[in-house]
């Protein structure tokens, strides 16, 4: 498992490789890809919900 000193470590490595104005661009960038990612899972759960529907018509 990750402990906080690893974690304060990594934050303190991003913050000098970006710098403090690129970070809030990288988190919305990753907010919006996340976000994108669980409208597509979404998307799919919905169309195996459609497809299940069509079946039972079907038969």
């Amino acid at each position: 498992m990750i402990g906080t000193t690893e974690i304060i470590v990594i934050a303190l490595i991003i913050l000098l490789l970006f710098g403090g104005t690129q970070i809030p661009k990288l988190m919305k960038g990753l907010g919006k890809g996340i976000r994108s990612y669980k409208k597509g899972l979404a998307g799919e759960e919905d169309d195996e919900k459609t497809d299940d529907d069509t079946k039972e018509e079907k038969i």
